[in-house]
């Protein structure tokens, strides 16, 4: 008997057929699809590539072979300071391995008030603010400086980190066409005269490498009564006559409010922050979830990249090795006849385009295997029908080095049909 009194077999009807549970992984089906073809090829999964030892800021094992990185952002080549690295040790021996803790609880160690005290000498502003990831230190500011009511304009071709930090807020977004000062100029006229505006733009854009015309936007922006943020991340340690960065080198020091950045490339560890000369900046960190409600920098990163930084306010001789680096590799592919990002070496990012995304991984395989690493790069990525490899120089590469990687390309953009 059952607690009903009713004998199961007694039961004169079925129970209603369930509905098959929906599987929520399955819209990625075309995505599993699509990189299961291209293993099935032979070819080796561009997106899961691992660094079987790092000897250096430039050079790699991967798959058992020894290979030149041309793939990282290591701009600066400062993974392997020394100074740099005894900065992490003594503070792992200190502090111990983390800090259990976000910045607002118990996760704020000497090492973070040193880092952001760097930046602000670095930067010469009266604040800083270090978030734990570069792309954190744009949701944040992004979603905590614009709210209900008010408008964040960027670019088109903005970062995801940008375009989730707009997500995250409850802001009106307007895009305007990449680079168009005419058409930034444009959308701002529309928007309402008293209503809260941040123009959100980047020194060098990741994937082609080209500058944004910051003096000319920012005068557009603040004709407009908008706050200007300039995200650095690919100009910081190089860019401007300090190295900090596309509006520095455009003096507009004075025009930028907030200044994004992140420790992972030319700083050559992991982190981010926003530096900015506003009287209140101080009160993000009381208002900003992605500051608030994550954990802390281990102690020993945070002291890495405060030695990095105060080492990069004087890097000069780097500096200018990487600009002479970044116009070696431009020149070279330029002149075997590669459709590159950029007429000219405008960054420390070096972008091949082909023609699909076929000729575009035959190529990165052909590289790999003759020793060097790039990124191959896709929509949606990259700007809509655009197949690239991008090649990210360093300071540290050699001259030598860098003709060995020109041979591979002459070889590998041949074999593909990408140069005659």
């Amino acid at each position: 008997m059952t607690e009903t009194g009713l004998q199961p077999e007694t039961l004169d009807f079925d129970p209603a057929p369930v509905a098959p549970e929906r599987d929520l992984m399955s819209k990625f089906d075309g995505l599993i699809a699509e990189r299961q073809a291209l293993i099935d090829t032979g070819v080796t999964d561009p997106f899961a590539i691992v660094m079987d030892q790092v000897k250096s800021p430039t050079q790699a094992v991967i798959a058992g072979r020894d290979t030149i990185l041309l793939g990282t952002y290591n701009y600066m080549g400062m993974t392997f300071d020394p100074d740099v690295i005894a900065a992490g040790h003594a503070a792992l021996d200190r502090f111990g391995s983390g800090t259990n803790g976000s910045r607002m609880l118990n996760g704020t160690f000497r090492d973070h008030m040193e880092a952001e005290a760097a930046l602000r000498d670095f930067y010469g502003t009266s604040g800083a603010i270090v978030f734990s990831t570069g792309y954190m230190a744009n949701l944040g500011m992004i979603s905590t400086l614009v709210g209900k009511g008010e408008y964040v304009i960027l670019d088109a071709d903005s970062h995801a980190s940008i375009y989730d930090g707009c997500k995250q807020g409850v802001a009106e977004i307007v895009r305007f066409r990449h680079n168009s000062v005419e058409d930034l100029d444009k959308r701002l006229g529309r928007l309402p005269k008293d209503a809260g505006k941040l123009v959100v733009l980047e020194g060098v854009y990741s994937m082609l490498g080209d500058i944004a015309p910051l003096k000319e936007m920012v005068a557009v922006a603040k004709k407009h009564g908008a706050m200007v943020l300039s995200d650095e991340a690919h100009s910081m340690g190089f860019y401007g006559p300090n190295g900090r960065g596309v509006y520095e080198d455009q003096g507009l020091e004075g025009e930028v409010d907030f200044v994004v950045g992140t420790f992972s490339k030319s700083v050559g560890t992991v982190g981010g922050f926003c530096v900015s000369n506003h009287p209140k900046f101080e009160a993000i960190r009381i208002a900003c979830r992605a500051y608030i409600f994550t954990a802390s920098l281990p102690p020993s990163v945070v002291a890495t990249a405060a030695a990095s930084i105060r080492k990069l306010m004087t890097a000069h001789d780097k500096r200018a090795q990487l600009w002479a680096n970044a116009r070696q590799l431009h020149g070279g592919l330029k002149a075997m006849g590669f459709r590159l990002g950029t007429e000219a070496p405008d960054s420390a990012i070096v972008a091949v385009i082909l023609d699909d995304q076929e000729q575009a991984v035959a190529m990165w395989q052909g590289l790999l295997h003759a020793g060097v690493y790039v990124n191959m790069a896709r929509p949606p990525a990259t700007p809509a029908g655009t197949f690239l490899l991008r090649c990210s120089l360093c300071a540290e590469h050699s001259e030598a080095q860098l003709d060995a990687v020109l041979a591979m390309f002459r070889a590998a953009g041949e074999a593909v049909g990408a140069i005659g």
